[in-house]
């Protein structure tokens, strides 16, 4: 059995052995706090091979690394863009997101914006961010498989992220009640409504599956958000008790839930795993400013 068929059989609801094989070897030895995921870079600019071997390590077990760097003396964010930008190709980031808030280069600069697009949308703002995954409202051949998070500049106060793997999510899911999985994969499990700004619809209504397994590798995608307006979920029951146990398990402390405020000079690489924000606040000396880079590829490990 090649490894294409191996991961393909793990999420297959009727081959529980495949499943009971992948899941003990994902939780095996998975790490139990934020800390663990951290890989200090010596030059964030130029990452020795080491530095991007361990990002990669800690990626394959948890689809995620935290890294730290000195943020040395003040640069221009086109520079540390640059920088973000060179880190992810290393990692096999090559296709971004031209998303609706994005620079011209296609990377997002996250700060407080007074007014105009950017105010209407809340990574924009000081208030606190649900838990989701990014692009949960594009459409089914442009999901956002990979991300990172650079930050600038941290507020005065708050600004944590919490951040948790998909595929504890499912596990979780899996183990309470395997028709929660089912009714999670259907192709209509949850919709999006257009966006429309006042002048025009920009993105039309996205339904599609919270689960679904892609690619060569067979590789699980996550597409998901515990917001409560402009959502609609299928409405039948285990739909909804499968929305219910998930967004009880993600308002617990669990060892699955990694915590991090992150300081100037820190960021996340990750496979759009699950994360939220708190709300901050900033004062005249500290304003948060962090760089947000999507893409529609996965980290090559």
């Amino acid at each position: 059995m090649n490894s294409f068929t191996a991961m393909s059989d793990s999420f297959k609801l009727e081959n529980n052995d495949a499943y009971r094989r992948w899941r003990d070897q994902k939780l095996n030895g998975y790490p139990q706090d934020a800390q663990s995921l951290l890989v200090d870079l010596s030059d964030f600019h130029n990452p020795s091979d080491a530095e991007i071997a361990a990002l990669k390590k800690r990626i394959s077990k948890t689809n995620m690394a935290l890294y730290a760097c000195s943020p040395g003396k003040a640069e221009d964010v086109g520079t540390t863009k640059h920088a973000l930008s060179s880190l992810g190709l290393r990692l096999g980031l090559k296709n971004l997101d031209a998303n609706l808030c994005a620079d011209e280069d296609d990377i997002s600069l996250l700060s407080i914006a007074e007014g105009g697009r950017k105010g209407r949308y809340i990574p924009y703002t000081n208030r606190p961010i649900n838990w989701h995954t990014d692009g949960y409202y594009n459409s089914p051949d442009h999901k956002i498989k990979g991300m990172a998070l650079h930050c600038i500049s941290p507020a005065a106060t708050g600004g944590e992220n919490t951040l948790m793997d998909p595929e504890i999510a499912y596990i979780l899911l899996r183990d309470e009640n395997p028709d929660f999985i089912r009714a999670l994969m259907h192709p209509h499990a949850m919709e999006i409504p257009p966006n429309d700004e006042g002048d025009g619809v920009i993105r039309e209504a996205q339904s599609g599956p919270v689960f679904s397994v892609f690619g060569d590798d067979a590789t699980l995608h996550m597409r998901y958000t515990a917001r409560t307006r402009s959502i609609k979920w299928r409405d039948d029951e285990m739909t909804t008790a499968a929305v219910a146990f998930l967004g009880d398990y993600l308002n617990r402390d669990s060892p699955y839930i990694f915590r991090h405020r992150m300081a100037a000079g820190e960021g996340v690489f990750c496979n759009n795993v699950l994360h939220n924000r708190t709300g901050f606040e900033d004062d005249k000396a500290r304003q948060r400013s962090f760089l947000r880079a999507r893409y529609f590829d996965r980290i090559t490990v």
